[in-house]
């Protein structure tokens, strides 16, 4: 009987020390030459084979759909169904264990994740592994609900009471805010008075005990769902610049969170570092808060927040940072007349460490700055690389006169880019449709924006040419299954954006074009296309999973290379990735080929 089966490998490590007997004692080792049918289709499989040496691929036709290697296991799917719907070749020699049909059906009766991870689609298999992981995860506050942090009980008041009895009910029950009714209004209106009010009413210069509370209150009221997680919370906080929301369940007002406490609740410093930013006088002020960053995103990540609220965090932090600096380094004028956007995985919310700068500026037309308008450029350029964000290689920046330009200008750009849909036009289009606003005026941004639809309407072959980006990389004869194989025998890195994230996002991107669907995220555009019939509601959630799974693995690579001193290269080395995140990487860029089977067969491309 083999002993040296690995049990760290996925799907084994989730057994139990009797359901590792129970594999020890029905296991057998097969060897098999370079070239023979381990599998073929139609047969009925009687052992699940784990690769102990060499590659066997999956072949659908005469196509190789996936390569498995050292420690992957097939076919449970296969074995679960009775039937084999792909045939199994040795690529290489190949030696493997071979476990039998009995102990599979028993080990998957025993083990819902065990079953889950061997032969479920990708949902499935991130469920499992969500559950197996559920007690890290809780360790992780961030993914607490709001409702089980303190939430203050809310506490009424009139529009006409005077602020000499709202003092006194702060006094009396030990509170810094009361929601204020207004009757009047129409419809009614509630509102929120709290301390710094109270500030703005001293300066007033009327008599407290004259001063109705509804004249001083604020009716532009934040609220979040007790049922949202803590990290949206603090989201929304850092968003609208707020210290406090309204907790509210349909038309029942649970009451007040507030950033004290919930600040308290979190084991992170998001909010330290957002009062970082806002508190700074200076650009180097600034580039202490972003430093930080950077280290937070290492603290979620371990503490197992999932990778889209850490990427949502470090939007809002990110663009508090750069609308901080170009405040303190654009004059008063300008930041009026213009629009400063971001483009990009930074535009999209999909961005987690330090990437390149990736900005522009929309100007009001007829407007003249008061300075010298490409040196205060410059200066925003050159202090986001002091934070740690390079210059972008393609010099897609604000410092860039192409990318700073008036809403006419602009505009006119944006058609051309759809006119002559050539490489470089068409990249730029790509560019801006992830445009997402910073600060300043920002119709400006959305005039602009409305004119990308403009000729895009019934534009067939611009639209084919754009979409068809997603075949810039690879070959359509299984192209990521031979980079897979050569990263894990060769060293070499797997670069995740050009066979995974790339096509996904802009694809998702090239149908939201053609639907005209103003969402900026990946993930809203999924669920826009969903909603509108445009991408079947498996393929979507698939989508949403491999977009996060991306992230995820881009991120824990990231933080090792940063943790060992080296770079964010970017790259995957695959000899370094456990079986798990081997097995869910085929999954996902399994999605990413039906995907992309989609795009050919609604954009034509097969024509082009």
């Amino acid at each position: 009987m083999p002993s040296a089966f690995n049990f760290s490998a996925s799907p084994f490590d989730c057994l139990t020390p009797e359901q590792r007997r129970l594999v020890q004692n029905n296991v057998d080792i097969a060897y098999f030459p370079q070239g023979e049918t381990i599998l073929d289709l139609g047969s009925q499989p009687s052992h699940l084979f784990v690769i102990i040496k060499g590659y066997v691929q999956q072949f659908d036709g005469n196509e190789v759909i996936t390569t498995y290697g050292p420690d992957d296991c097939f076919d449970g799917r296969g074995l679960v169904a009775g039937k084999v719907s792909s045939r199994f070749v040795a690529a290489e020699e190949v030696v493997a264990y071979q476990l039998t049909k009995q102990a599979v059906s028993d080990l998957i009766a025993d083990n819902a994740t065990f079953g889950a991870l061997l032969f479920s689609d990708l949902s499935n298999k991130l469920n499992a592994l969500s559950e197996r992981q559920s007690q890290h995860e809780l360790q992780s506050l961030a993914m607490a609900r709001v409702d089980a942090a303190f939430i203050h009980p809310p506490h009424f008041v009139d529009a006409d009471t005077s602020i000499l009895e709202v003092v006194k009910k702060f006094q009396a029950l030990r509170i810094g805010a009361v929601l204020v009714r207004d009757a009047r209004a129409t419809p009614p209106a509630l509102g929120i008075f709290t301390t710094t009010g109270l500030q703005k009413a001293i300066l007033h210069g009327v008599p407290l005990d004259q001063l109705p509370v509804g004249e001083l209150a604020n009716f532009a009221l934040v609220t979040v769902r007790p049922s949202d997680l803590i990290g949206d919370a603090l989201a929304t906080l850092i968003k609208h610049k707020v210290h406090r929301v309204l907790v509210v369940e349909g038309e029942h007002i649970q009451g007040i969170l507030e950033a004290l406490d919930l600040f308290g609740f979190l084991s992170n410093q998001s909010y330290q570092i957002n009062e970082q930013i806002i508190a700074a006088q200076d650009v180097d002020a600034l580039k202490v808060a972003a430093g930080q960053i950077t280290r937070l995103i290492a603290l979620l990540h371990r503490s197992g927040t999932k990778v889209n609220m850490i990427a949502r965090l470090v939007q809002e932090l990110n663009l508090r940072l750069f609308e901080r600096a170009w405040h303190l380094i654009a004059p008063p004028d300008l930041v009026a007349n213009s629009c400063l956007f971001v483009m990009g995985s930074e535009g999209r919310g999909e961005q987690l460490l330090k990437t390149d700068q990736d900005n522009g500026l929309v100007l009001r037309d007829g407007y003249e700055c008061s300075v010298d308008l490409a040196e205060v450029c410059q200066r925003f350029s050159t202090a986001l690389a002091d934070f740690g964000y390079p210059p972008c290689p393609g010099n897609i920046m604000v410092s860039n006169p192409h990318w700073r330009q008036s809403v006419s200008d602009f505009s006119q750009m944006v058609r051309l880019w759809s006119v002559t849909a050539n490489p470089d036009s068409l990249m730029e289009l790509a560019i801006f449709l992830d445009a997402h606003a910073v600060c300043g005026d920002t119709t400006l941004l959305e005039q602009v924006r409305s004119a990308v639809f403009d000729l895009t309407s019934g534009n067939d072959a611009m639209l084919a040419r754009f979409a068809s980006a997603i075949n810039f990389f690879g070959s359509s004869q299984g192209w990521w299954n031979r980079l897979l194989a050569l990263g894990d025998k060769d060293g070499e890195q797997l670069d995740l954006k050009k066979v995974g994230t790339f096509p996904l996002v802009h694809g998702i991107r090239s149908l939201a074009l053609a639907h005209h669907l103003t969402e900026v995220t990946t993930t809203g555009r999924i669920e826009a296309l969903a909603a509108a019939g445009k991408l079947p509601q498996k393929l979507a959630a698939d989508l949403i999973d491999s977009l996060h799974f991306f992230m995820g693995l881009k991120l824990k690579v990231g933080l090792q290379e940063l943790d060992t001193g080296h770079p964010v290269s970017g790259g995957i080395q695959m000899e370094k990735l456990s079986s798990l995140d081997r097995d869910l990487l085929k999954d996902t860029l399994s999605v990413v080929k039906l995907f992309k089977l989609l795009l050919h067969q609604r954009f034509h491309l097969e024509a082009l």
